[in-house]
């Protein structure tokens, strides 16, 4: 490294701390808030204009949120090496926060207020530059930086586009994934950038944050495949909800949608990615919107660490663990297994449960009395039949007159006979009707009982008690639904090793030929962000994704994997994962006795209505003529001699029960070493590559057991 000087005061250079395209930074000794960055060589001319108009104008002392050049660095000559500025340490790249992998190794501790805050802090940055007097250009994913506090600052400030007395200094770089539609095809360098086409960067890493790691622009077209750069230029917004018939786009499977958010938030989307660029919201306009949607998130009664928009009908984070056994944002607090337990007065409850008297249908549904004739419908369904009887008769007995008198007219005797012997045969009454009207009067019966229930109080004593059935099955196998697990998460041990040592291994790093930032963004949009999610089948459903880079990504995954090795002495993660396991089975088993306890207060508080449940239904006008109206349909089935069917009449509840906690079957992944779920009950066995449940398949050889996360996971057994 040469000597470097700041006004003519030489710098004690400390070691590299970073190398780009352009350059390397420098880290300053006995300073440890300033770098220096050094060009290299070819472009300090080109870049020493510019920088010394930032120096002059004092940019560097205008915001603490921007590395902005602070000062020029020489060689001993007075040549231009390159610039002084703010040392960002601490921080880490946007994408490491909206990646889901990566921000559980990097922020484990952030949920999504934290996302909210950091991209309000995003917007306040950027705002901050444009109050400089600067275009950032270049916005995108690496050149914003976010604290473990959610605070943000923006580097590569050198790139901006600044002009100073007449003399414009353009940005001349950008990334295809954050570059505005009617900048797509256009030599970068020679484009006058302006605040829209900031406003359009900054719409594409709110969205990234907000959307766990997606873009914008990466969803299914239904047209042929089309690379994210084409999909930006045709304005191919994939989650609008306004112009769906014209983008001819769809989200990628398992993505939050744009209705989950409020108002604000989806007209700003809308107008950052729709057809006019002066209609892009301002930093200004983001920082309202995600100002009211930061003051207005539910909070998941489930999981204390998940928090999810308004519009939304239940937890969003839940939703997705469930279909993908990822948890977005894991309470690391429930690994602790402290939850206070009361065995003895849950054991108790459950007697009382058990015990307690409910009405039954029978105890509520009087007898009715029995209908003292056959109905009219039979009675002239009957004479209907005797009438057709005697014409065939009729018919027979002319036609045999004809053939003695009239022998010439055979043919038609013949005809005659034949229509009157049908006639004469189709005596019996058709039962159809008479069996639909006995299951009519059950039905009807179920919506008056269901009515009678909803008026006299009682339908959520009724789901209470269906709920705690449920809870104390759940609860009587807890144990042995923990043996079980425990079993599973020791056999899967090394699969659980490997998904860890491939989660190490980042799509976003990964020096793949052909497969730039655009490609890359895409593969993240579709849930493959490191080399543990690379599948065939999964590549194969990415747009612009065909046979060649798919085998290019399976030698990446491979390449990595045949570097593994299986450790089989016990480790502390094994500890962890134990423990993990144990904390997720005591929470649910806090909650299911939480559950029970409760029920039965609900129940022994209802006693006395239930008690006079059944004298009011024996009077309950509604319920005894559907009664007698399905009397009547039984009586008329049996005097035809039909079968009369079995009721389906219920004690049901018209509201959709909640849902009773359930000992977890697997650990969700809570940090990229955790455990990947494990396996069903019943002898269903676990996936050898995943421990995930398996399912019966049909392939060319016959049956055989395959992973249920298929095609992410290509695990089988015979």
């Amino acid at each position: 490294m040469q000597e470097v000087f700041m006004r003519k005061e030489r710098i004690s250079v400390a070691k590299s701390i970073g190398k780009g395209g352009e350059g390397e930074v420098y880290a300053i000794k006995g300073q440890s808030d300033l770098a220096i960055k050094i060009y290299n060589a070819s472009l300090r001319a080109k870049r020493e204009s510019k920088v010394r108009a930032m120096v002059s104008q004092g940019l560097a002392v205008k915001t603490n949120l921007i590395a902005y050049p602070d000062d020029v660095v020489t060689d001993r000559q007075g040549n231009f090496l390159g610039f002084v500025m703010r040392l960002v340490s601490g921080y880490r790249p946007l994408h490491e926060l909206y990646s889901p992998k990566s921000r559980q190794r990097h922020f484990p501790n952030a949920d999504y207020r934290f996302i909210i805050h950091a991209a309000l802090n995003v917007a306040r940055a950027v705002g901050t530059v444009h109050q400089t007097g600067c275009v950032i250009g270049d916005l995108n994913h690496s050149g914003v930086l976010v604290a473990q506090d959610a605070t943000v600052a923006l580097i590569d400030a050198d790139s901006f586009q600044f002009r100073l007395n007449g003399m414009s200094y353009p940005c001349v770089v950008g990334v295809p994934d954050f570059t505005p539609p009617e900048l797509h095809g256009r030599n970068l360098a020679s484009v006058e950038r302006t605040i829209e086409h900031d406003n359009f960067g900054l719409a594409v890493a709110i969205f990234h944050l907000l959307f766990m790691g997606r873009h914008p622009y990466a969803g299914r077209y239904k047209g042929p495949d089309i690379s994210m750069g084409e999909a930006i230029a045709q304005n191919r917004f994939a989650f609008s909800l306004t112009r769906q018939a014209t983008t001819q786009t769809t989200p990628p499977p398992g993505a939050l949608t744009l209705n989950l958010f409020p108002d604000p938030i989806v007209r700003a989307f809308e107008c950052a990615f729709g057809l006019k660029p002066s209609a892009r919201p301002s930093a200004l306009d983001w920082i309202q919107a995600l100002s009211k949607l930061e003051a207005s998130l539910n909070r998941c009664s489930k999981v204390k660490t998940h928090y999810y928009p308004l519009n939304a009908k239940g937890c969003v984070w839940c939703n997705l663990t469930s279909n993908s056994g990822f948890d977005m944002f894991p309470d690391l607090a429930a690994v602790t297994p402290n939850f206070p337990t009361d065995a003895r007065g849950t054991e108790q409850a459950i007697r009382e449960i058990v015990a307690f008297r409910f009405p039954t249908v029978a105890d509520l549904l009087p007898n009715p009395p029995s209908p003292s004739r056959t109905s009219s419908s039979l009675h002239a369904a009957k004479n209907g039949k005797s009438g057709r009887t005697l014409l065939g008769l009729l018919m027979i007995g002319g036609a045999v007159a004809g053939f003695i008198y009239f022998p010439q007219a055979f043919y038609i005797w013949g005809i005659l006979a034949f229509w009157g012997w049908a006639t004469f045969s189709d005596r019996s009454v058709d039962t159809g009707p008479f069996l639909q009207a006995f299951k009519a009067a059950d039905k009807k019966i179920q919506r008056e009982l269901d009515a009678f229930v909803q008026r006299n109080g009682v339908t959520e004593v009724v789901r209470v008690r269906g709920d705690l059935d449920a809870a104390i099955t759940a609860y009587k196998g807890h144990e042995e639904a923990l043996t079980r697990e425990l079993m599973i998460l020791k056999s899967n041990r090394e699969s659980r090793q490997r998904q860890a040592y491939l989660d190490k291994f980042s799509i976003r790093r990964a020096a793949i030929s052909g497969i730039g930032p655009a490609k890359t963004a895409t593969l993240i949009s579709f849930g493959i962000e490191t080399a543990a999610d690379v599948n065939r089948a999964a590549i194969l459903r990415v747009p612009g994704f065909g046979d060649v880079m798919t085998g290019k990504l399976m030698d990446w995954r491979r390449r990595h994997e045949s570097r593994f090795k299986y450790d089989r002495t016990p480790n502390a993660q094994d500890v962890a994962d134990e423990r993990a396991l144990r904390g997720r089975f005591a929470a649910e088993k806090a909650k299911l006795e939480s559950t029970i306890r409760n029920g039965l207060g609900t129940l022994r508080n209802a006693r006395s209505r239930l008690d006079a449940l059944p004298a009011k239904a024996r009077s309950d006008r509604a319920i005894i003529e559907a009664l007698s109206a399905r009397a009547q349909a039984e009586q008329d089935l049996k005097a035809l001699g039909a079968s009369v069917p079995a009721s389906t009449v219920s004690l049901s509840v018209t509201s959709t029960p909640q849902p009773v906690p359930q000992p977890p079957r697997a650990p969700p992944r809570a940090t990229p070493t955790n455990p990947p779920r494990a396996s069903n009950i019943g002898g269903v066995p676990s996936c050898p590559r995943c421990g995930s449940s398996m399912r019966r398949r049909t392939g060319r050889y016959g049956r055989f057991w395959g992973c249920s996360q298929y095609p992410r996971c290509r695990g089988t057994r015979n």
